[in-house]
């Protein structure tokens, strides 16, 4: 929904995070067809070619689920156990997926050479999960470092580049705002409702966690449960007596809820 750069998540994924995984995967069972080689001598070398080949392509197939789970629950959204519960999810769907994958393409190619091949699925699924296990979360922390590293223009690149827009669907029509127009977000019912710096609030139909993942590479914090903050548009940070801070956004207030002192921190740094 993000356009004008390649800071948006989709935009690092697919150019970024995409090329990397799939090349450390198919490098990693390169590998993998060697050992196998050479601890089996007696094993003709076709079968760990076919076997790690087939899992190394449905696993970089499976790559966008992670980044569909991603964008429900990024790393630094919140409450934790809804992104763990969302990653966890993810992760049995990642696998399940994966190993029907390449148990179909095993049939299909050892069929194709006539070769016979046995696999049990059920009595290998868990020691598949516990493969693809390690390989998501590693894979979750590297995207995260990606975005981190690469969602803002670096310093003496902001003259270069067009600003970022955000298409938002307010019912019939799509309202395009420049993303640092855009004052703050927050969740109102089954929509989310934007603040524009014209005085504008289009409604969207969506999650407050879906759009916090499209801008939170464009600077935007969580500052509530309900609300997402533009970092560089804030113009005061008030405490109130019940321990939270009130945010200003110009003529707009926002609540920062004490439950979230990352943001606090976040925002007093400027």
């Amino acid at each position: 929904m993000t356009s004008g750069d390649l800071s948006g998540m989709n935009g690092i994924f697919w150019r970024r995070a995409f090329p990397l995984f799939a090349v450390t995967i198919l490098a990693l069972n390169t590998v993998n067809i060697f050992t196998e080689i050479q601890d089996n001598p007696g094993v003709h070398w076709i079968y760990p070619l076919i076997q790690q080949y087939t899992s190394a392509l449905s696993a970089i197939a499976c790559l966008p689920i992670a980044l569909l789970a991603y964008r429900i629950a990024p790393l630094d959204s919140r409450p934790r156990w809804r992104v763990l519960a969302v990653h966890i999810t993810a992760l049995l769907i990642f696998s399940s997926v994966h190993v029907l994958g390449f148990y179909g393409l095993r049939l299909l190619v050892f069929a194709a050479l006539d070769i016979p091949y046995q696999y049990v699925v059920p009595d290998r699924f868990i020691y598949e999960l516990r493969k693809d296990g390690l390989g998501y979360f590693i894979g979750l922390t590297a995207f995260w470092a990606l975005l981190r590293a690469y969602g803002r223009p670096q310093q003496g690149e902001a003259a270069t580049t067009s600003p970022a827009t955000f298409d938002i669907r307010d019912g019939a029509k799509v309202v395009r705002a420049q993303v640092a127009d855009i004052l703050a977000v927050s969740s109102a019912g089954n929509y989310v409702e934007f603040v524009l710096a014209d005085g504008r609030k289009p409604l969207m139909r969506s999650s407050l966690t879906a759009i916090e993942a499209e801008l939170t590479p464009h600077g935007f914090v969580r500052t509530h449960r309900s609300w997402l903050v533009n970092a560089a548009r804030v113009t005061e940070l008030r405490p109130e007596k019940s321990g939270d801070y009130a945010v200003g956004l110009g003529g707009v207030e926002a609540p920062l809820s004490r439950r979230f002192p990352e943001a606090l921190a976040r925002l007093r740094a400027g």
